[in-house]
């Protein structure tokens, strides 16, 4: 497990900038989890698993004013679970 420093407003009201996280890259994840992502290019993003099939994930922002996310498979480089959170 491994602990980040949320950067942004994208998960709020839920997760607010300067909260930290604990992700374990060891957990399951199903839909509706809070993860985090790492994209092959490199952007790293903590979101909500909408949606995962065997060519395509589906992230979604919980701040409606910011993008949801769809990448094919191939895109990412990791997707891991948020288990715990400061708040």
């Amino acid at each position: 497990a491994y602990a980040l420093e949320i950067s942004g407003e994208s998960m709020e009201p839920v997760y607010r900038d300067g909260d930290l996280v604990i992700v374990s890259p060891g957990a399951p994840i199903r839909r509706g989890d809070r993860v985090v992502a790492r994209t092959i290019a490199g952007q790293v993003m903590a979101k909500q698993l909408a949606r995962r099939s065997a060519r395509r994930v589906e992230l979604r922002s919980l701040n409606p004013s910011h993008p949801d996310y769809s990448f094919d498979l191939s895109e990412v480089a990791w997707i891991h679970r948020i288990v715990w959170a400061s708040q």
